[in-house]
């Protein structure tokens, strides 16, 4: 493990350029739509959009809660939803011609469900628009509400995500307050024990001061949750007023922690410095279940 400040080498990414890449962004800015690549500043935003992968925000671009990692604003977007969003989603995807969308959100605490109704409503829409599309939704905890989540799995998307973000022990120095470990963990559970057939995914930074048993035990927590897919990234941060980087994680560090996932059982693991939670997104080989 490495702790200096300065970016080491493999951590260094080509800008992002190519026509896909390009039209993309002029698309989504016609039709006033965010993605997570640019909200959040991810460094991968031109290799998968030049792919036909991208990660479509919905909600907003004002977060209700204000974790100590993230980049996107926070605010009180004060109960206001574009209603026409889930068909503007459906336009870029089919526009675009993309193989693959994740759709994530915002949290969007002043809504009584959360925005769980949008997830719905978007996911339907693709389906009736491009039906080939293969569709993951990375969700928020939805403040744990069973039937926002029922609502989302009623759409069957192909995977159904949801971040931990950290281990246990550095929750409260990451995320917003409003956020548990444990509710996290049981979303994926309920996803899983209600929907079976559908994939579950989750995410983890680290590089924020975690230690390998503390990685290695999230990690068992998410398979005892049944949890089939896991990302591992190097968190990055977005600006001074953020949780700060305590270590830059070697790429071997990463390597060894793809091999003991799949010792685990996970269908696939993403373990690398640049990987984010939508990195490449695409379907295991595996299918579907366990």
């Amino acid at each position: 493990m490495n702790s200096t400040k300065k970016h080491p080498k493999w951590l260094k990414v080509k800008l992002a350029t190519g026509k896909d890449y390009f039209a993309l962004k002029r698309e989504m800015k016609k039709l006033n739509l965010h993605t997570v690549c640019e909200e959040a500043r991810c460094p991968n935003i031109g290799e998968c959009w030049n792919k036909g992968i991208a990660t479509v925000m919905i909600l907003g671009d004002v977060c209700t809660r204000n974790c100590h990692f993230c980049a996107v604003r926070m605010g009180n977007p004060g109960g206001e939803i574009d209603r026409n969003e889930p068909t503007k989603v459906a336009e870029i995807v089919r526009f675009m011609k993309l193989r693959y969308v994740v759709i994530t959100s915002v949290d969007r605490d002043d809504l009584e469900d959360s925005g769980a109704m949008q997830f719905y409503q978007t996911v339907l829409a693709i389906r009736n628009s491009a039906p080939e599309v293969k569709i993951e939704v990375l969700i928020p905890d939805f403040r744990g509400d069973t039937k926002a989540l029922d609502l989302v799995i009623s759409s069957n998307p192909d995977v159904i995500s949801h971040n931990i973000e950290t281990v246990r022990r550095l929750v409260p120095v990451v995320r917003d307050k409003r956020a548990s470990y444990e509710c996290s963990l049981n979303v994926l559970s309920y996803v899983k024990e209600k929907a079976p057939h559908i994939l579950t995914k989750s995410g983890l930074m680290i590089g924020l001061g975690e230690t390998m048993e503390d990685i290695i035990r999230s990690m068992a927590d998410l398979r005892e949750c049944g949890c089939q897919i896991i990302t591992i990234g190097q968190y990055l941060q977005p600006t001074k007023d953020h949780v700060p980087i305590r270590e830059y994680i070697h790429p071997e560090v990463f390597n060894s922690l793809k091999e003991i996932g799949i010792s685990m059982g996970f269908l696939l693991v993403e373990s690398n410095p640049l990987v984010r939670s939508s990195y490449m997104a695409h379907m295991p080989e595996t299918g579907t279940g366990e």
